[in-house]
């Protein structure tokens, strides 16, 4: 066998290894997230209440939620049970994803990127607890307030579960900004220096976030907005200590641009 085939073979083996790894973690991701559901499934009727609580404590006396689909009041539970699998089998999501990808990291990049899993994980919950606690109550009271007269407010339980997924998923993942802020700094990308003075237009993009990602009100584009600018400027913290030699770049730049002018 020459080396030239010696070395498509070993390429072919490595990449069908690869391949074989990866779907062995897919698969266990899927398993997690299957059995979470078959343990939640049961109490999907608990979950969807308890996720619809902020609307139904705001809703005119006399009023409640209405089910407009043949098939809502049995469904909408239950992929609301799903969801929540999902959500509570993230910490699995993860870290099959980091256990793929971390043989072909450096040791020092190991160190750090165990951290930054640990910290999307809590950042991620951090921004649907946010959603739940301080911007569902306060953006219900909006909306219930500002109903015309004459017009009974009473949400279909579909739509509402649509609505509120596609914001604890909006939440959840503004909530990564600090992650991926030293992520960009890591890869070489940018510096903490160079994200300090862009924070003008970092504070007008968490607006356009807030007005995309959120309701056309202006408390809930205001209430994700904030928290991510604030979560941006800790993301600069944490660049600047967790990632090693972002001094020495730094440096070098600065007197590029003075040798430059």
């Amino acid at each position: 066998m020459t080396a030239a085939k010696r070395t498509e073979g070993q390429g072919e083996g490595t990449l069908l290894s690869h391949l074989v790894e990866l779907r062995t973690r897919v698969m266990r991701m899927v398993i997690t997230v299957l059995v979470l559901f078959v343990c939640l499934a049961p109490f999907a009727d608990f979950i969807f209440t308890t996720v619809a609580g902020p609307l139904m404590a705001r809703l005119p006396e006399g009023t409640s939620m209405i089910a407009t689909q043949v098939a809502s009041p049995f469904l909408t539970p239950f992929k609301l049970a799903l969801a929540a699998a999902v959500f509570l089998a993230m910490p699995m999501l993860l870290y099959q994803t980091w256990a793929f990808v971390a043989p072909g990291l450096y040791k020092q990049e190991r160190r750090l990127i165990l951290p930054l899993m640990a910290s999307s994980i809590v950042l991620f919950y951090g921004g649907v607890a946010f959603a739940y606690y301080v911007v569902f109550p306060l953006m219900f009271s909006f909306f219930a307030a500002a109903t015309p007269s004459g017009v009974a407010m009473m949400t279909d339980i579909a739509a509402y579960l649509d609505f509120v997924l596609a914001l604890f998923f909006a939440f959840g993942l503004a909530f990564e900004v600090p992650v991926a802020t030293v992520l960009a700094v890591w890869a070489g990308f940018t510096t903490p220096e160079k994200l300090s003075r862009k924070r003008p237009f970092v504070l007008l993009g968490a607006f356009v976030m807030g007005m995309l990602l959120t309701p056309p009100d202006i408390i809930s584009q205001t209430l994700l907005a904030v928290p991510v600018y604030i979560l941006f400027e800790a993301g600069i913290v944490m660049a600047r200590v967790m990632v090693p030699g972002h001094k020495e770049v730094e440096a070098q730049q600065k007197e590029q641009e003075q040798s430059g002018s």
